[in-house]
């Protein structure tokens, strides 16, 4: 390797994955060579041939080898591995103490930061393996108050952040790898293996996209099969694709996709959909031109391709009574192929809560955390005094930007209380300690 490492990043317009990962060289001091591959045909080829047929974006390169995509050069960071090819010097090891420790940037964490910043409880928010949350993943957000023509995902994110640390919070990129609130303050150890620990916590970290767990739907990723249209439609333009799903998310993934797709069918497993009557409407807008066409009780069983050419087609079954993957067996369930050039998955979340597993924290089967809830003070304890839960580690029913905005501010205040309750207590006990010495 080079004495300054040549990192560059194949980057595509509006992909916030890109921008996740510019964040983080820039994070670590690095300076990288960007190209843009949006509307250029020769430099997309380029890149399409150095990584190995792989035909989204980003794609990076460190010295002329392959690192690989967001997830490849997350996990890379996670374990330690870029620092070590980037040459930067491994930590020394020491632990760090931090008033309070945030796990997440997304809405809900960001939120907790402005507030906890602003109560001069300097706060240490932990970016995670998805720096920004979901909103980095959504083009337009229309629904969020104060923004009357809208405001993209990432725009937002990055408005929080950046009033976040106006106010005194630290941003880093880390993942944390277990929390240990056997004895105070709380070990926070992350990935990377740097230790903190905290008089208090906050779990903002969010939920990650689902997956269908069928054949080829591994093997394909990255190659015709995403989970962000926003990142990674542009690259199928001109073919039809298929959108799995029946929520909001899957709504504006088929939306969107409509700038480039030859036609769009959504697939969802039942008769009814679950979004909101806003973007239902959209949708049977597009239906009514042509460009959408809803595929209802089915669901996809098998992707076929390769890493080469992509997907070709994905199998199918369908019952008129839906969710025909549970009955197979029935004679009304059909099998059909679809041929399509992407599939794109919008079938909801999962927490990011594997972390807290060794803990105190009361989690339900889902992982999502247990919070005091009602009304009052402390809605966003949990069971371990001094760790709070907000945003969609707790929430599996709204789940809507506002509401985990309010989550995040309710958890900074309920923080604040703790950690001004905990200096009184410790300066009573020094009293009444004092006092027995008399």
């Amino acid at each position: 390797m080079s004495e300054h490492p040549h990192v560059e990043i194949y980057c595509k317009e509006e992909c916030p994955y890109c921008e996740k990962a510019k964040d983080l060289f820039d994070s670590k001091g690095v300076e990288y060579e960007t190209y843009n591959v949006t509307g250029d045909d020769e430099r997309f080829d380029e890149m399409v041939e150095r990584a190995n047929g792989r035909q989204t974006a980003p794609e990076v390169f460190i010295d002329d080898e392959l690192v690989g995509g967001w997830d490849d050069t997350q996990a890379l960071d996670e374990s330690g591995e870029l620092d070590e090819k980037l040459g930067i010097a491994a930590p020394d090891g020491g632990v760090e103490h931090r008033k309070l420790i945030i796990s997440g940037s997304g809405i809900a964490g960001l939120t907790a930061a402005i507030y906890a910043a602003r109560s001069n409880n300097d706060p240490l928010v932990l970016e995670g393996d998805e720096p920004g949350g979901q909103l980095t993943l959504t083009t337009d957000v229309e629904n969020y108050p104060g923004f009357p023509e809208g405001i993209s995902g990432p725009d937002l994110i990055n408005n929080m952040k950046e009033q976040a640390q106006r106010f005194g919070a630290e941003v880093k990129n880390g993942v944390i790898e277990e929390v240990d609130d056997s004895s105070r303050p709380y070990r926070v150890e992350l990935s990377n293996g740097d230790v903190y620990t905290a008089d208090a916590f906050i779990a903002a970290s969010g939920a990650s996209a689902r997956t269908l767990g069928i054949p080829g739907e591994d093997d394909l990723m990255g190659y015709g099969v995403s989970t962000c249209a926003t990142c990674d439609g542009a690259f199928f333009r001109d073919e039809e694709m298929l959108v799995v799903g029946g929520g909001d998310a899957a709504m504006e993934e088929a939306n969107f996709l409509t700038k480039f797709a030859s036609k769009v069918y959504l697939v969802h497993r039942r008769e009814e959909f679950r979004a909101e009557d806003y973007w239902i409407d959209r949708v049977q807008e597009k239906v009514e031109e042509g460009e959408i066409e809803i595929v209802r009780n089915a669901e996809v069983t098998e992707i076929h391709g390769s890493v080469e050419e992509g997907v070709d087609t994905v199998d199918l079954v369908r019952n008129p009574e839906g969710y025909p993957t549970d009955k197979l067996d029935d004679p009304e369930t059909e099998e059909f192929e679809m041929d399509v050039g992407a599939v794109f998955l919008a079938i909801g979340h999962t927490p990011n809560t594997d972390y807290l597993e060794d803990t105190a924290v009361e989690m339900d089967d889902a992982g999502y955390i247990q919070t005091e809830g009602g009304k009052g003070g402390g809605q966003t304890k949990t069971g371990v005094p001094g760790i709070f839960g907000a945003g969609d580690v707790v929430d599996y029913h709204y789940q809507q930007a506002v509401t985990a905005a309010g989550m995040g501010c309710k958890a900074a205040l309920d923080a604040d209380d703790y950690l001004e309750t905990a200096e009184l207590e410790t300066e009573e006990t020094a009293t009444e300690a004092a006092a027995g010495d008399d």
